[in-house]
Order: C-alpha cells, then sequence, then structure tokens
C-alpha cells in the first residue's frame, strides 16, 4: 500500500525525471543550434572557422570532412558525441566555408602534409594538447598524417577506408584501367580546361561527385546546398587543384613541408588505436581493408558500415560512426 510519503516520493521523482529529461532535450537542441555558429582563430596560415560544440573539460574530438564536402557532413555526429560528454571540434579545411588564408602571399597549397599541419597549428592555438581524430576522404588522409607525425597529439583514430597516406612517387605509378577511370575528375583537374571547369560548375561538378562516390545516398537539395556554400570560399577551387596536381607531381609544394614529405614517402606504419571503416556501396576510389590492415601497429579494428552507405559514412549512417567514435576513445 502507497503511503502519503510513498506517494510524495514518486511524484518528485516523477518530476525531476521529466525536468531532466526536458533538459537533456533542450541540451540536444542547443548542440544543434551552436553547430551553426561557427567561430574563428588565427591557426598558422590561416584563420581558422569552426564548430565548437559540447563541455570544454570533455575528451576533445576533432572531426575532419573531405572533398567536395564540408562541416556539415558531421551536423549529426557532432551533437551525438556532445552529448555524450565530448568536445567535438569540427573543422573548415583550407579552401572551404569561412576558412581564410591571412597573407594574399602564401601558397594555396593544397598538399597533404600542408593540411595536417593545419590541424596541428589549430590544436596548438586552442590549448588542445590530444584529441581522438576522425575522418573520411581528405579529412582521413589528415587524421592519418597527423597520427603518423604526430603520434602523441592522437588518442585514437577512426580513419574511413583506412591507410590513405600515399606520396609523389606513389602518385606516379599508373594503375589497372578499371582503376585510372575512377580518377578522372584527378586528370581533369591536370587541365587548364579543367581548372576552368571546375571554377565554374563548381556546384554541379561536387553534386555529381557526391553522386558517384555514394551511390544509395538519397541525399537533399536542402543538404547538398548547406554544403556547397563552403565550397564559394575565395581559395576553394586553387587549393582542390594543388592537391590532385600535387598527387600526379605536377605541384612541387612548398619546401617548409619537405621533412613530413619524406616521412610520408616511406609509408610509415600508425600506432594510435584505430577503428576503420568501409562503406558497403562506396563509389569512389579506396584501397581494400586487407591491403592496409597491417599498416595499423596499435589496437586494431575494423568495421563495415551497411550495404547502401557509401564514401560519407558519417553524414549517411551518423549513429554508427557516433559508435565508431566512442569504441575508438576506449581501445
Amino acid at each position: 500500500m502507497f503511503t502519503q510519503f510513498t506517494s510524495s516520493a514518486l511524484a518528485l521523482a516523477v518530476s525531476l525525471g521529466t525536468v531532466m529529461s526536458c533538459q537533456a532535450e533542450v541540451t540536444g537542441k542547443d548542440y544543434t543550434a551552436a553547430f551553426n555558429q561557427v567561430h574563428q582563430i588565427n591557426a598558422g596560415d590561416l584563420n581558422v572557422g569552426y564548430v565548437d560544440i559540447g563541455p570544454k573539460d570533455g575528451q576533445p574530438v576533432i572531426l575532419l570532412h573531405g572533398w567536395p564536402y564540408d562541416i556539415h557532413s558531421y551536423a549529426d555526429v557532432a551533437p551525438a558525441l556532445a552529448a555524450k560528454g565530448y568536445r567535438v571540434i569540427v573543422p573548415s579545411l583550407r579552401g572551404y566555408g569561412t576558412t581564410r588564408f591571412l597573407s594574399d602571399k602564401t601558397p594555396r597549397n593544397g598538399q597533404p602534409s600542408a593540411l595536417a599541419k593545419d590541424i596541428v597549428n589549430l590544436m596548438d592555438a586552442l590549448n588542445i594538447k590530444q584529441a581522438v581524430f576522425a575522418g573520411y576522404d581528405w579529412g582521413a588522409r589528415t587524421a592519418d598524417i597527423v597520427a603518423a607525425l604526430w603520434p602523441e597529439r592522437v588518442k585514437s583514430l577512426v580513419s574511413v577506408s583506412g591507410y590513405l597516406i600515399g606520396s609523389q612517387a606513389v602518385g606516379k605509378q599508373p594503375l589497372p584501367p578499371k582503376a585510372e577511370l575512377q580518377w578522372w575528375y584527378q586528370f581533369y583537374f591536370a587541365t587548364e580546361r579543367g581548372a576552368q571547369g571546375y571554377a565554374k560548375n563548381t556546384h554541379d561538378f561536387a553534386r555529381l561527385i557526391w553522386s558517384q562516390a555514394s551511390p544509395d545516398w538519397k541525399f537533399s537539395d536542402a543538404t547538398f546546398n548547406a554544403s556547397a556554400k563552403s565550397l564559394d570560399n575565395p581559395d576553394h577551387v586553387a587549393v582542390t587543384l594543388s592537391n590532385y596536381r600535387w598527387r600526379l607531381g605536377l605541384e612541387k609544394g612548398e619546401h617548409k613541408y619537405d621533412s613530413y614529405e619524406q616521412k610520408l614517402a616511406t609509408l610509415p606504419t600508425i600506432s594510435v588505436p584505430t577503428i576503420t571503416i568501409e562503406g558497403g556501396n562506396n563509389g569512389a576510389p579506396h584501397p581494400a581493408p586487407e591491403a592496409y590492415a597491417s599498416k595499423f601497429t596499435g589496437k586494431y579494428e575494423h568495421r563495415n558500415f551497411g550495404a547502401t552507405v557509401g564514401h560519407n559514412p558519417p553524414q549517411e549512417d551518423p549513429q554508427d560512426f557516433v559508435k565508431a567514435v566512442v569504441d575508438a576513445d576506449k581501445l
């Protein structure tokens, strides 16, 4: 039989539970709103635009987007991680969003080690000593490089399509015709026609790449347009062309990154705890998981996402991507 005290206690518990639930819901909404509040900070050669969500004393997580996408790839992932107590940093890479070069004289260089050093510079500017890293496409390559060159800055790693470190020497090696066909845009960008075409049709080009890379992803116009705005960055075309031309050895890059590139040319192993991911229907060029598993020498796990998941798992399957980040943090 319920006493008056028991009844009152139960009512209080229900009331507190309702308040806590409402607070959690409001907090989630706040994190989602905060995702649209882009911060700016000077870091190295750049004034970086970045989203900073979650408790400032939480375990830092850095989420890195790919080409031709942007920070909105993590529009669902970032708030979910923040709600779990992580401090989530989502920066716009050089040439994207509100990130700008501090000097007109700085080369609009897209070589991979430059992008990686940008992220280390951002960590320094934000006084972040170590973070969990996660990324896909350019973002995965950047995270891999940071993990290889600055392992002390990486607590753990989530890398879509695994080991993406390369070199100009590797880039010179011809591939089988079917594989070369997948890189059609890289060869297009090597030409002046390609440079002009990408500058003229950037959004249409990006939409085509999204569709090819993720054949089963039925993204809406609103979803695409949210990211496409970031491609209007005044340096986007130059950085994109530089990145792909550097890979083919058509650009030398900057001398200040030579020592990094020399180390990366040895294809160093990655020792930090890592979870690699592959989408079940990734239409973009990517290596087979068995080809790179040995490059990860620390605690390691590979996960295959669903049969319809393509090149952009954080946006196509945010729930499983969040789980991968949380699990990597615990490795």
